[in-house]
């Protein structure tokens, strides 16, 4: 006889987190007083656990922060503001008003982040309320940005099949949309919605969540063949387009993906998403939805650094995962079908679409729009919305596509490109191009060395060694965190450095160039000039004895000189 294995959730005592969401009533909390709160600039903690699942949490300046408790002073607090932009599509009105809140409410630069999604950074609690309503206002919002919920959807912003990309697109915002909590909560305290009186009548607030939402963050992207710039195998929920005769046909559905991990918590560890089958693409609601209603149930609801849904599968297993979302689904998934991959990272310049309209994909380094003293790229990018009747697309990169360009205008914003500088990227070296860090320091609390301000200037240093052996159009991927969390997802790149205390990092090498295969740890807690040196022994030894045509990634696990890493549960070893 065979017995069906009886899932559960790990034993153990709710974290607090788990607490503060049951007491909250769907998300309320006290956030509307300590918002009001006019005694400090900051909330209690409780609070700011909640503000998360509205797009938002405290930070403060740590550049300040010794001086200011010298001067008994309270940090200099500001929150973070993500706003929620399915698939990184927005249109100009959206842009133009975005660059302006940022200057007016926030430090000024505009990221693009990694999620395509974009973010402010130290806007006053005293300005919170009116720059959610500002955004509320072009359409956009920062509900579920951050949270114990399903994050903003990504998917390819893909130049050379414009009109699929347009219809995974419409499927990117069919499940944001779907998945959004139900509650008012986010309504009520910033956009002034009544709110409305409980009543046993009254269905369940959540019915995909329920009171207690998701153990913890639960992401979802949409790759199309041949680019994985969406780096679909770190998603919670990776859909691959498949696509047949120009028809999209379907989507392979990969589950279990995830970046962050804790450093010497050997319990903890990156993960790739692995394919468990294919849908149609009426399918992918109800699949997403059952897939989040199994981590819902069986999540770790006690240990927060293994609550992500890749830890649930590896406990259960990956069968057992899929049998059990067969099961609630009521009908099996078909067989995946094939797909192929050969990079993840952007196309830069213009590119003509299968539609007619023309795409301009900018390199933004780290995402960051500013003005600098070379170019002029925040100024250039609001004169190009003021005329640019298509849209902006935010690629998983960091990187913009001024996107569905019309013949008539494409002169004109190539001329808007040119008197601001914005060409640049044709100057960079791939490296450069394939380059991404997080924020890090100052505002990131978690952060425990730099990353966004400091990946440029060590780029600066190791494309002298590329220049040396010849080697400055390879593309070779680069990454940079603060800490393992995996903002940037580090563990998919061929070249990582993750913050491990100031000025040192655990470097890591043999990542697959398409995003398939994590790396391992190469070097523990090194500082720049070893760094440097490393990178001059890799890099020369790789100009000479790479094969035709072979990455990086692949090149340093080839010969040995790190071992290659086929699964998660085994990066550490």
């Amino acid at each position: 006889m065979v017995f069906k294995q009886i899932l559960k959730a790990p034993d153990g005592t709710p974290s607090d987190v788990e607490r503060i969401k049951d007491e909250s009533d769907y998300l309320r909390g006290t956030l509307e007083a300590s918002m009001r709160n006019q005694i400090s600039s900051g909330i209690n903690d409780d609070d700011n656990r909640l503000m998360k699942f509205h797009g938002s949490y405290l930070q403060d300046n740590r550049d300040l922060r010794n001086e200011r408790q010298k001067q008994k002073l309270e940090p200099a607090y500001g929150f973070m503001l993500r706003v929620r932009a399915p698939g990184g599509v927005v249109n100009s009105e959206q842009w133009r008003v975005l660059e302006e809140l940022s200057d007016k409410y926030a430090s000024g630069a505009l990221k693009l982040t990694t999620r395509q999604s974009f973010q402010m950074h130290g806007i006053l609690k005293w300005n919170m309320k009116t720059t959610i309503q500002e955004i509320d206002r072009i359409l956009l919002n920062t509900l579920a940005a951050c949270g114990d919920v399903n994050r903003n959807v990504m998917c390819n912003p893909n130049p050379y099949q414009s009109e699929i990309h347009s219809e995974v697109y419409e499927y990117a915002k069919l499940l944001s949309d779907y998945l959004l909590p139900r509650t008012r909560t986010y309504h009520e305290i910033w956009l002034d919605e009544e709110k409305v009186a409980s009543s046993p009548d009254v269905d369940e607030v959540e019915p995909i969540y329920g009171n207690l939402y998701l153990p913890r963050k639960f992401k979802i992207g949409i790759a199309v063949p041949p680019s994985n710039d969406i780096d679909v195998f770190s998603q919670d929920l990776g859909l691959i387009a498949v696509v047949e005769e120009g028809k999209l046909i379907g989507f392979n559905i990969a589950i279990g993906g995830g970046m962050g991990f804790t450093h010497g918590d050997k319990a903890t560890y990156p993960q790739v998403a692995k394919v468990i089958g294919f849908c149609g693409p009426d399918k992918i609601i109800e699949v997403a939805e059952k897939i989040i209603t199994i981590q819902r149930d069986y999540g770790n609801r006690s240990v927060r650094k293994n609550a992500r849904f890749k830890y649930t599968i590896d406990r259960l297993g990956l069968e057992v995962v899929k049998e059990e979302l067969e099961n609630r689904l009521g009908w099996r998934l078909a067989e995946a079908k094939s797909y192929h991959f050969d990079h993840n990272g952007d196309r830069y310049g213009w590119v003509k679409g299968i539609n007619g309209k023309w795409h301009y994909t900018l390199f933004v380094q780290n995402g960051r729009v500013v003005d600098y003293d070379s170019y002029q790229l925040k100024t250039g990018l609001h004169e190009i919305a003021k005329i640019h009747t298509g849209d902006f697309r935010l690629t998983a990169n960091q990187n913009l596509v001024i996107a569905n360009v019309s013949e008539e205008n494409k002169e004109r914003i190539s001329e808007l490109i040119e008197i601001f500088g914005l060409t640049n990227s044709d100057y960079y070296s791939a490296l450069r191009r394939n380059s991404m860090a997080c924020v890090a320091l100052p505002t990131c609390g978690l952060a425990m060395a730099e990353s966004e301000r400091y990946l440029p200037v060590l780029i600066d240093k190791i494309e002298e060694i590329i220049v040396e052996n010849g080697l400055r159009n390879e593309e070779i991927t680069i990454r940079m965190t603060g800490c393992p969390n995996g903002c940037a997802r580090p563990a998919l790149a061929e070249v990582a450095f993750m913050g491990k205390a100031p000025g040192k990092y655990n470097m890591y090498l043999g990542a697959a160039f398409d995003g398939s295969r994590l790396n391992k740890m190469y070097l523990e807690n090194i500082g720049e000039d070893e760094i440097l040196s490393e990178m001059r022994l890799l890099l020369t030894r790789y100009a000479k004895e790479r094969e035709d045509k072979e990455h990086f990634g692949d090149f340093v696990v080839r010969v040995g000189i790190i071992k290659e890493s086929s699964d998660g549960t085994n990066f550490h070893d």
